[in-house]
């Protein structure tokens, strides 16, 4: 007999062999009715596969977390042989779950185009209507090949020569209609439900080279409800309205072009911002860390000794001088801090040493993956690293984490959508076991202290084996307002740099220690991380942000004179003005500068001339606010202080 443990902690007793669907009809018939798969020991399976030892078992309803997966790989199918049936001769290849979806890659001589759409998802509805059951059947290879040869299904053999030798060749039925598929699907097609929908075509390489056939891949999106795939299509909506690449032309903050891939060409506007993001980061740092320069090139030697040419060399700019040196553009700054931190003699009393830079880094990435700010080849980071004792170590993530919570906070994001991640150390890793134990033991305390701190308000995870070989880490994982996860901040300890540059302290008692490293980003590149905040903000930055913070907008040009002395007064209260004395209409000038993002439009007249008012327009606001000009640039001015400015101001 085998033991099966429930999660309540019960345990029952079954014969060996036992299906999933025959242990939960043993329990209950709702029970059975509700349920799409099961988890044994953890891993999700088919209900109907046999169980031959003891293990934990979970019974996975439709509206389980784990079944949306099920949904879209269910769904997959689905659309494979809806695409079949409407297109015979078609040949199906792959279609896996993706993050928030799925995809398929078919092979058809005459490219699918969404215009297609209606009707495969017509076909689709009709076949989940049928809720065929799904069955799974075990074939040779011999058999198989044969099988998808003679129905004209060359990937389909190409799949099953490169399945290796010794795993089961699993076929999924849906009726009719099968497929080569790993597994695992929920009971019945039925059970994928309606709210589905196929989003765009796209063409993709067979197995991903360009010497391969060209296929056309159809993306869908599956969800366990209606309401949550309108929840989803309402996001791409506003992801779309609110994209950086539209807003970035619509106010002319940066471009790019061909003669450039993945470099940004930054405009006055866009570097405002960018130079607003490096001054409030300065600030920040001020007495705590050294801010530092360390060369843009460097000879391999140094990227040899630090392990990067090794593990990096493909994502490396690289050039080789007319006497045969050859150097590489540094892809990270932590090599050039090492080498800081080794100038000179370093006692135990000059620890922590806390070097920061705001480095320009070069980093290969491949044509396809370049998108916008969010993903360049060309980059600054906030990078710092800090150099302590193991005894040092658990205060430095702590003052390292409230530096990158408060930051969070100030650019606009709630704290209580954040996400500190702990990931642990990986199979493959350097430094011996006794060293990731302290690290491992100081982390998970530090995690609980960051849990603590916030009053629960902060959620922390454990990531097994998902931490550098080199140190565990910390990730931070900020949401913005259309709720989209972006992982911004990190720290990482590390065993190894500072050991294979030779880098060492000396202690009190007189001996020489290597330093624990800690590399630490707050911001990561500061690209993106604009990129995101214009997401955030949909291009409505905070006022000491906005790279205009008002326009003095005449009505008339008898105002022209005013408007000039509003912008000089308003320069001198250190706000970033411009004036628009166009002769346009006052509606077309304010629907002009709404479009650009501009946060406060000052409208001025013949009257407001003579009485030496300006009348407030707020973005986003019909309303409208007459002051005395002294007034309103006074309110302006101390709502244009930066966050950390003004809690310095009020201490």
């Amino acid at each position: 007999m085998i033991t099966l443990t429930f999660p309540d902690g019960a345990s029952r007793q079954y014969a060996p062999g036992i299906s999933g669907r025959e242990v939960v009809e043993s329990i209950a018939k709702s029970l059975a009715k509700r349920t799409v798969a099961m988890a044994l020991d953890g891993e999700v399976r088919d209900l109907s596969d046999a169980i031959p030892a003891d293990a934990r078992i979970e019974f996975v309803s439709r509206d389980d977390p784990r079944a949306l997966e099920l949904i879209r790989h269910d769904c997959a199918h689905v659309l494979a042989e809806a695409v079949q049936t409407l297109w015979p001769g078609t040949q199906v290849t792959i279609g896996p779950v993706i993050e928030n979806g799925f995809y398929y890659d078919f092979a058809r001589n005459e490219p699918f185009t969404p215009e297609d759409f209606t009707a495969i998802e017509a076909e689709m509805k009709k076949i989940i209507a049928r809720d065929a059951p799904f069955t799974k059947e075990l074939w040779s290879r011999d058999e198989a090949k044969d099988f998808f040869r003679a129905r004209g299904e060359h990937f389909k053999v190409e799949l099953v020569d490169a399945i290796p030798a010794g795993d089961d060749l699993k076929i999924y039925r849906q009726g009719e209609w099968l497929d080569l598929c790993r597994g695992p699907h929920m009971t019945s097609v039925g059970k994928i439900g309606n709210a589905f929908k196929l989003m765009k075509v796209a063409g993709a390489y067979w197995r991903g080279d360009a010497n391969n056939p060209m296929l056309t891949r159809i993306y869908g999106t599956a969800w366990a409800t209606q309401e949550d795939l309108d929840n989803y299509l309402h996001q791409l909506e506003e992801a779309e309205r609110r994209d950086h690449r539209r807003l970035g032309r619509e106010m002319d903050l940066f471009h790019f072009q061909e003669e450039g891939p993945g470099v940004v060409f930054w405009h006055e506007k866009g570097w405002t911002i960018f130079q607003q993001l490096i001054a409030y980061m300065r600030r920040r740092l001020h007495g705590d860390y050294r801010e530092i320069n360390t060369p843009q090139i460097l000879d391999k030697a140094m990227w040899e000794t630090s392990g990067h040419w090794a593990w990096y060399r493909e994502n490396m700019f690289v050039t080789q001088t007319e006497d045969d040196r050859v150097f590489a553009i540094k892809p990270m700054n932590c090599p050039g801090h090492v080498q800081v931190f080794k100038h000179g003699l370093k006692s135990y009393r000059d620890l922590p040493l806390r070097l920061a830079e705001f480095g320009s880094v070069s980093r290969y990435e491949p044509s396809g993956a370049l998108h916008g700010l969010m993903r360049v080849r060309a980059f600054t980071q906030d990078d710092a690293h800090v150099f302590c004792t193991e005894d040092q170590l658990a205060e430095e993530c702590l003052k390292i984490n409230d530096l990158i919570l408060s930051t969070y906070a100030d650019f606009g994001f709630d704290l209580n959508n954040i996400v500190v991640k702990l990931s642990t150390r990986p199979e493959k890793r350097v430094g011996d076991d006794a060293l990731w134990d302290h690290a491992e033991e100081v982390m998970g305390k530090v995690l609980e202290e960051i849990r603590a701190r916030s009053g629960n308000r902060i959620r922390t995870e454990i990531f097994p084996g998902e931490g550098a070989f080199y140190g565990p880490k910390f990730e931070y994982v900020l949401r913005d307002a259309i709720g989209r996860d972006w992982q911004c901040g990190t720290t990482q300890v590390d065993f190894n740099l500072p050991d294979r540059f030779g880098a060492f302290f000396v202690d009190h008692d007189g001996q020489k220690k290597t330093p624990v490293m800690v590399h630490r980003a707050i911001c990561g590149s500061m690209e993106r991380f604009l990129g995101i905040l214009i997401e955030h903000h949909a291009g409505h930055f905070p006022l000491w942000l906005a790279p205009v913070q008002a326009v003095i907008a005449t009505i008339t040009s008898d105002a022209d004179d005013y408007a000039r002395d509003v912008a000089a007064e308003a320069e001198k209260c250190g706000l970033r003005v411009e004036t628009d004395l166009r002769n346009e209409k006052i509606t077309y000038k304010v629907r002009e500068h709404s479009l650009a993002k501009t946060p406060v439009l000052l409208v001025v007249g013949k009257k407001e001339g003579e009485q030496r008012t300006v009348s407030i327009r707020r973005l986003g606001s019909q309303a409208q606010q007459q002051l005395p000009l002294d007034e309103a640039l006074d309110l302006l001015a101390a709502e244009a202080l930066p966050p950390d400015v003004r809690r310095a101001s009020q201490v």
